[in-house]
C-alpha cells in the first residue's frame, strides 16, 4: 500500500507538524479567498474560491517536504471497479436518502430546474467538480494519507471530518441543531471516503474523492434548501450520512505502518551449520 511506503520517510514530529501547517494554512487562505471573490466576478453558484484552501495547504507543505508531499499524493495503486462503484454509489445514496427524508417529514419535495439555475447546469457541473477537487487534494489527498500513517483508516478519518466540518466556518453562525447536522454529515463522509480510498493515490484518488463530492453537492443544489439555514434540511443530511456510512459493507483491516512493524514476524535465526571435524576420528 502506498501509504505504508510513504510513511517510512514521515517521522511523528513531522507529521503531526505537517498536519498543523496544512491546516493553519487551509483555514486562512480559504477566509481571503472568501473575502477576494465578490471582487472577481466568479459567482458562488458555479464555484466558491474557498474551495481551493486546502489545495494552498499542500502547497505550503509541499514548499518545506517536496519530494514527501509528493510520495504521499502518488500513494498506492489499488484501482478497482468496486471502489468506484463504492465512492459513487454512496454519493447518490447519500442524496437519495436526504431527498425522501425530508419528502417524508414534509409532504414533498422541490426540484430545482435547470431554467431556474443563473448559469448553465453543464457549466455548473464542471465548475463544481473543479472546486471539489480543490478541496480533495487537501482532504482525501493529502491530510487522510497523511494521518492514515499514524491512525487507523477510522480514527483518522474522523479526524479529517472534524477538521472538514470546522473549516466550513459559517456553519458556526447557524442555529447549534444544524451546526450537529452539519458535522455529522461532514465525519460520517469522511469515513465513507476514508475507508473506500483507502490503499489508493494519485489522481485516481483526486477524481473519486472529487466525484464523490461533486455529486453531493449537485444533489443538494437540485432538490434541497440546507444552505438556507433551515435546521430539517441539514438534519436530514446529516443522518442519512451516517445511515449510509453504518450500512456499508464490512472492510479487510488494513494496519497503520506501524502496527505492521509492530505485529510484523520475526525473522527466523540463521540455522547454524556443524562444526568442521577436527580429528580423523570425526570423520
Amino acid at each position: 500500500m502506498g501509504t505504508l511506503s510513504a510513511a517510512e520517510t514521515w517521522g511523528a514530529a513531522e507529521t503531526w507538524g505537517a498536519a498543523g501547517l496544512f491546516t493553519a494554512v487551509a483555514f486562512v487562505a480559504a477566509g481571503v479567498l472568501g473575502a477576494v471573490q465578490p471582487g472577481t466576478g466568479v459567482p458562488t453558484e458555479v464555484v466558491q474560491l474557498t474551495q481551493f484552501g486546502p489545495a494552498l495547504g499542500v502547497g505550503a507543505v509541499a514548499l518545506h517536504r517536496w519530494r514527501r508531499t509528493r510520495e504521499l499524493l502518488r500513494g498506492g495503486g489499488a484501482r478497482e471497479l468496486r471502489r468506484v462503484l463504492a465512492v459513487l454509489g454512496s454519493a447518490v445514496l447519500i442524496v437519495a436518502l436526504t431527498v425522501l427524508g425530508y419528502g417524508w417529514a414534509t409532504g414533498g419535495v422541490g426540484f430545482t430546474p435547470q431554467g431556474a439555475l443563473h448559469h448553465p447546469f453543464a457549466l455548473i457541473a464542471v465548475a463544481q467538480l473543479v472546486g471539489a477537487c480543490g478541496e480533495e487534494i487537501g482532504w482525501r489527498c493529502f491530510l487522510q494519507p497523511l494521518l492514515r500513517t499514524r491512525l487507523g483508516a477510522v480514527a483518522s478519518s474522523v479526524v479529517v471530518g472534524v477538521v472538514w466540518g470546522a473549516w466550513h466556518v459559517p456553519v458556526f453562525a447557524q442555529a447549534p441543531a444544524y451546526a450537529a447536522g452539519f458535522f455529522l454529515a461532514t465525519v460520517a463522509m469522511s469515513v465513507v471516503l476514508g475507508l473506500a480510498l483507502d490503499g489508493t493515490g494519485g489522481r485516481y484518488r483526486l477524481l473519486l474523492a472529487g466525484g464523490f463530492h461533486t455529486l453531493v453537492n449537485l444533489g443538494l443544489l437540485l432538490f434541497m434548501d440546507e444552505e438556507s439555514g433551515a435546521v430539517l434540511p441539514m438534519a436530514c443530511f446529516g443522518l442519512s450520512c451516517l445511515l449510509v456510512t453504518l450500512v456499508r459493507p464490512a472492510r479487510r483491516h488494513t494496519p497503520t505502518p506501524k502496527q505492521a512493524r509492530a505485529e510484523a514476524p520475526a525473522e527466523a535465526p540463521a540455522p547454524r551449520s556443524a562444526p568442521a571435524p577436527t580429528t580423523l576420528r570425526e570423520t
